[in-house]
C-alpha cells in the first residue's frame, strides 16, 4: 500500500515508487550498533521453527551429516545471520522533522512510517535484561489511529530518554529548537507496590495453582497413555512455560511497580529483569476496572485495570489496598468517586431464574460522572465508564429474559470494549438505555447512539 505524506498517523512507501525528500537541516540517524545482534536471530528462528515442526525428519537429517558438514553448515548459518542483522541495521534510519517522526526500514521492500508528532499520545521506554547489560533501550510509541505500536530498537539509554522527552515536548507544542532543552517533565511518586505484596497476591490467585497443577499432572498421564517422549515434551514444554509465566513471570514483570504523576500523565515503572517505563496519557482512558479476587478480600486488596484508546496499557496497579487504588483512580478520572458496594443496585430476585446463584454478583450505579457495573461473585469486577467516553448504548433480551422480564444494557466505549449491566428489570433497562444516551450525548457534545 502506498500512502502520501498527508498527515496520517503512519504510512508505508515502497522504494522506487516515489523519492522521499527530507527537509533541509533534517539528519537521518541509525540505531545503536548492537541492534544487528537482535535482528540476526531471524534466520536462526526460521530454522528452529522448521526443526520443531518436524522433529523426526530433523533427527534423520542430522544423523546423515558428517561432523565436517555439520560444522560448515553452522558456520554458514552464523554468517547468514550476521549478514542479515548487519543489513537490517544498515538500512534502518529515523529522523525527526518539524512535524513528524520518520522510520525507514527494509532490505528489498522499503517501508517508511510517517508518525505525526501531534498524534503521539505516549512514548514508552523498555529495557530488556540483555539490553540493560549492553546499555541500550527500546522506544515504543502509542499513536492515535494506529493498531499497534511503532518502535525503535535499540537506542542508547541516554539517547532513548532524550528522544522520548523531545518527542513529547514537540507533541505538546514546543518549538523544535527548544524541544531538546525541555527534557522530561518531573514526576511525583504516588504509590510503590512492595515485592512481598506482589508475591503473596500471586499465591492467592487460583489460576497460579491451576497452571502449576496442570504442568505437574498432565505429562505423567500422557506418558502412561502413549509412552512417547515427543508427545510428552510437546505437551510439557508449553504447560511448564504457562505455569512459569503465570507465577514467576508475572512477579518479575510486576516487581518494583511504581506509579508516578507528571504533566504527561501517570507514569508506570516496573520489572526486575526487563525494566519498562510506560505512560498512561491523560484524557485517553475509556474504562477503569477494579478487580477483587475472592482470596484478596481478607487483605482488602484490589487490582486496577484500564482500557486506553489506541494504547496497549492495561494494568494501572497489579495489587494495592482499596483506598490507595481509589485514590489513584481519582487521578486517572478526575472528579470520579468509586461507588461502594452498598450503593450498587442489584437485579430483581426473579433474575435468579436466568443466572442461578451468580445473579447476586451483579449490580450497577449511575452517578453524575460515570456508569458503573459490577459482575462476578467469586472474582468481582467493577467497571467505571465516564459518560463522555460512551460511544453507543444497546439493550438485548433473549427469549428466557423476556419470560422473566429482564434485559441486559451494553455500554460501548472508544477502546472497542463493552461494559454490561446484566439482568436488569425490563422497565429499568429501557430507562437506563434512554437516560444513558442522553447523558453521553450531553457530556460528549453530540447526540448519543442507541440500539434496542
Amino acid at each position: 500500500m502506498t500512502t502520501p505524506d498527508d498527515g496520517t498517523a503512519a504510512g508505508e512507501v515502497l522504494a522506487g515508487e516515489r523519492a522521499v525528500q527530507e527537509p533541509a537541516g533534517v539528519t537521518e540517524r541509525r540505531l545503536h550498533p548492537v541492534t544487528p545482534l537482535r535482528r540476526a536471530w531471524a534466520p536462526v528462528t526460521v530454522l528452529a521453527g522448521w526443526a520443531v515442526h518436524d522433529p523426526d525428519q530433523t533427527q534423520r537429517q542430522l544423523t546423515r551429516l558428517t561432523t565436517t558438514t555439520l560444522l560448515l553448515g553452522l558456520a554458514a548459518l552464523v554468517l547468514a545471520a550476521a549478514l542479515y542483522g548487519f543489513l537490517s541495521w544498515w538500512f534502518t534510519h529515523y529522523a525527526v522533522t518539524g512535524a513528524e517522526l520518520r522510520i525507514r526500514t527494509g532490505l528489498l521492500f522499503r517501508r517508511t512510517a510517517h508518525i505525526r508528532l501531534e498524534r503521539i499520545q505516549a512514548v514508552d521506554v523498555t529495557r530488556p535484561l540483555l539490553a540493560r547489560v549492553a546499555g541500550v533501550a527500546k522506544l515504543k510509541l502509542d499513536v492515535i489511529g494506529a493498531d499497534k505500536k511503532d518502535e525503535l530498537a535499540f537506542l542508547g539509554e541516554a539517547e532513548a530518554c532524550a528522544l522520548r522527552a523531545e518527542l513529547l515536548a514537540r507533541a505538546a507544542g514546543f518549538a523544535p529548537d527548544t524541544a531538546q532543552e525541555v527534557g522530561e517533565a518531573p514526576a511525583r511518586e504516588l504509590v510503590r507496590v512492595p515485592a512481598r505484596v506482589i508475591a503473596l497476591s500471586l499465591l492467592l490467585i487460583g489460576a497460579t495453582w491451576g497452571s502449576l497443577l496442570t504442568a505437574v499432572v498432565v505429562p505423567p498421564l500422557l506418558w502412561i497413555a502413549t509412552h512417547s517422549l515427543w508427545t510428552v515434551l510437546a505437551a510439557a514444554v508449553p504447560l511448564l512455560g504457562g505455569a512459569v509465566t503465570s507465577s514467576a513471570g508475572r512477579f518479575l514483570g510486576a516487581y518494583d511497580w511504581t506509579v508516578s504523576e507528571s504533566p504527561d500523565g501517570l507514569r508506570i515503572d516496573r520489572g526486575l529483569l526487563d525494566r519498562t517505563h510506560e505512560t498512561v496519557p491523560p484524557g485517553r482512558v475509556q474504562t477503569v476496572r477494579i478487580v477483587e479476587p475472592l482470596l484478596w478480600r481478607r487483605f482488602g486488596w484490589v487490582r486496577v485495570e484500564l482500557d486506553v484508546a489506541g494504547s496497549s496499557n492495561s494494568v494501572l496497579l497489579p495489587v494495592a489496598p482499596r483506598h490507595i487504588a481509589e485514590a489513584v483512580v481519582a487521578r486517572v478520572l478526575p472528579g470520579v468517586t468509586v461507588p461502594r458496594t452498598a450503593d450498587l443496585a442489584r437485579p430483581p430476585r426473579r433474575a435468579r431464574w436466568c443466572a442461578p446463584v451468580w445473579w447476586r454478583g451483579d449490580g450497577i450505579a449511575v452517578t453524575d460522572t460515570v456508569f458503573a457495573a459490577r459482575h462476578g461473585l467469586l472474582r468481582r469486577r467493577l467497571a467505571l465508564v465516564p459518560h463522555a467516553k460512551v460511544q453507543s448504548v444497546r439493550l438485548t433480551r433473549g427469549p428466557w429474559h423476556r419470560v422473566w422480564r429482564v434485559a441486559d444494557v451494553h455500554v460501548d466505549t472508544g477502546a472497542n470494549k463493552t461494559v454490561t449491566a446484566r439482568l436488569r428489570d425490563a422497565d429499568e433497562a429501557a430507562r437506563l438505555l434512554r437516560d444513558q444516551a442522553e447523558r453521553s450525548g450531553r457530556d460528549a457534545g453530540g447526540p448519543g447512539r442507541t440500539a434496542g
